[in-house]
């Protein structure tokens, strides 16, 4: 395999990162970014510590462990998780999760990993978030792959073939575990649902035998919830606009999400690492029609992510209020549940909406884990 077509997609290697962090902090942005990152510390500590890092495990361990544990100290209460089981022996995995926050959900896996002794994984992030030479340098050496956007479908094929062949050579050479989110953008709605044509892109580089193809694959449906739903507003008021016209991302809106979930206040955070797709669910898989066999593999997984999302007494709650029903009150207290309709309150308080409907976009949010649930019965 000429491994030189992976280059524009790969994260760094090892060499490669040292020179980047020099680029990172020669670059006129640093100064903002260590202020934000470090508030009222002397930045110069900070670019000694990134000078520090020659590899991507030093970038890791001593820049982005730290910057994420700081986030979840000052804005999660607990974070907690079940699964790990699944990673002994060093067994990689192609681990694929629901997409709730552009940033946190691949992070707080990664701590999480690392703080328990696992490998982290490659991350796979989308290129419309790779703005610029100086957040492509942060994010190659942080392990993260580049997925090609494109409105071409030639170039779609050929740069969607090439991520296929990366992940596989990674995931089944047992070279690393690596993470992409079940969807292209995060849930809006609340509905957890992995698209069909990511599975047809994991397909693309296979042998054309369906059943060794997935399972070499080792595919982890992984589940994360959040207490409170991270720019629950921002993603309320889409589908609200969303509803009269094509909604059109704003210039730097997808910067603004970045910081507003990493400073919004989460609440509790659960995360499962299911068990993989076992032979069973991908030879009854193997056994439909092709593209019945991609609709069914990707039900299977969503049975898992679903199955162990972590349900909050805030999506009890919103259930009642949007259903107006008591059907779930065990589960929440009257304060608990006045408590989360002031919350709702002080966020919609400031909306050009029709308030009714957007409170109805926004209680969906939060109870549809509860409907997703409640339909695998």
């Amino acid at each position: 395999m000429d491994f030189s077509r992976f280059d524009d997609i790969r994260p760094y290697n090892d060499t490669e990162v040292h020179p980047a962090l020099e680029r990172i902090v020669a670059n006129p942005l640093f100064s903002n970014v260590a202020q934000y990152i470090f508030p009222g510390q002397d930045e110069d500590v900070f670019r000694q510590l990134l000078l520090s890092c020659h590899t991507k495990e030093d970038f890791q361990v001593k820049v982005m462990s730290q910057i994420v544990s700081r986030i979840l100290a000052g804005t999660a209460k607990e974070v907690t998780f079940t699964g790990l089981e699944h990673f002994e022996g060093g067994k990689r995995h192609l681990i694929v999760s629901n997409h709730r926050d552009i940033v946190l959900d691949s992070a707080i896996i990664q701590l999480i990993l690392y703080k328990h002794n696992v490998d982290t994984t490659e991350i796979a992030v989308g290129d419309n978030l790779i703005t610029s030479s100086f957040i492509e340098d942060i994010t190659r050496s942080n392990k993260m792959i580049k997925v090609i956007r494109s409105s071409n479908p030639r170039e779609v094929y050929t740069t969607s073939k090439i991520l296929s062949e990366y992940i596989r050579h990674n995931v089944a050479n047992q070279i690393s575990s690596v993470w992409i989110a079940q969807r292209n953008g995060r849930t809006k709605d609340g509905i957890d649902v992995t698209e069909q044509g990511l599975l047809k892109m994991f397909d693309m580089s296979g042998s054309g035998d369906f059943v060794k193809d997935f399972t070499e694959l080792s595919i982890m449906p992984t589940s994360i919830s959040y207490e409170y739903e991270p720019c629950d507003i921002f993603k309320a008021m889409e589908m609200y606009i969303g509803r009269r016209q094509k909604y059109v991302k704003a210039e730097g809106e997808d910067l603004k999400s970045i910081l507003t979930g990493i400073m919004q206040f989460k609440g509790n955070i659960h995360i499962s690492f299911n068990e993989p797709l076992t032979a069973d669910e991908i030879n009854s898989a193997a056994c439909l029609d092709k593209n019945e066999r991609f609709k069914a593999l990707g039900l299977a997984m969503d049975r898992k992510i679903i199955s162990e999302y972590k349900l909050w007494k805030n999506n009890y709650i919103a259930y009642d209020i949007l259903n107006s029903a008591n059907e779930y009150a065990s589960m929440y207290s009257v304060e608990e549940k006045e408590a989360f309709r002031t919350y709702m309150e002080n966020k919609l308080v400031d909306m050009d909406a029709d308030k009714a409907e957007l409170e109805h976009i926004f209680l969906s949010i939060y109870a549809n884990p509860v409907v997703s649930y409640c339909g695998l019965k």
